[in-house]
């Protein structure tokens, strides 16, 4: 197996276990600290935004512009457009089967339908996150690679590891509430993450293999990521915080601060 499809698959198990840790936390605690989760998220969603475009959309137009097809902006905004819209769609239609289970389903199963719904959800979004770790790593395989191409790469990775932890949380505690064991509720947690791997390596195989379409590619990454942090990270970070208004968005800053610095200092 090539060597950057096998980094991807590490980078992304490695997202995948801190989903897990995250859904361990229904085993250790009754309910995880709020005001960290926040931040974890705002930190989150700050490095994946900053990524989008150091580590993303600014590889993906220059490799455009080095190329005989489209013009680099056609290929950058399109790329960039289906990102989102897949995300959108995605989420469209986990809504939609929300809504008809809900009303095909009596009382008696409305309980099982909102687990799986919410287990639905997690998982159908982690799919592009996944791509977009396994895109980032497919990318160094062309022969300028460098060694900020694979720290880029690398904080995708660790952003999208950051966000998974309350995902994980998100899943497991209210399986909790809804009466699950602490075991159960863990395992179908840490489930939601398992996708991303398998994700990671297609993402990877496809560029390393099908180089045309890596700008393409890499900029649809981009459009995922920045929907994710724009439409569900941001918003649930910035919940419940009445005490500390800025305390999220301090997260947010210092996470886009952080991806930039490093972006721009080892560029």
């Amino acid at each position: 197996m090539n060597n950057f499809v096998t980094a991807a698959l590490i980078a992304t198990l490695g997202t995948w276990l801190v989903t897990a840790l995250g859904a361990a936390t229904v085993v250790f605690f009754k309910s995880p600290d709020q005001k960290i989760m926040n931040l974890m998220l705002g930190f989150a969603s700050g490095v994946m935004i900053a990524a989008s475009f150091w580590s993303l959309l600014q590889p993906a137009i220059d490799l455009a512009e080095n190329s005989k097809g489209l013009p680099a902006y056609i290929v950058a905004t399109l790329g960039f457009l289906s990102g989102a819209v897949f995300m959108w769609a995605s989420d469209k239609a986990v809504s939609f089967a929300r809504r008809k289970a809900n009303n095909t389903q009596g009382r008696k199963n409305e309980r099982l339908n909102r687990i799986i719904m919410l287990v639905m959800s997690i998982t159908l979004h982690n799919i592009p996150e996944g791509l977009a770790v396994g895109v980032a790593f497919g990318a160094l395989s062309r022969e300028n690679a460098t060694a900020e191409g694979f720290m880029g790469a690398v904080t995708i990775a660790v952003g999208i590891g950051l966000q998974n932890f309350p995902e994980g949380a998100a899943v497991s505690v209210p399986l909790r509430r809804e009466g699950y064991s602490r075991k159960n509720s863990f395992l179908l947690g840490q489930a939601s993450g398992m996708v991303e791997p398998i994700a990671g390596v297609i993402g990877a195989l496809t560029v390393v293999y099908v180089e045309a379409i890596l700008p393409y590619a890499l900029s649809f990454a981009a459009g995922a990521m920045i929907l994710v942090a724009v439409h569900e990270l941001i918003p649930e970070c910035q919940r419940n915080q009445s005490d500390n208004p800025y305390f999220s968005t301090m997260g947010i800053v210092g996470g886009f601060a952080v991806m930039m610095l490093l972006d721009v200092m080892l560029g």
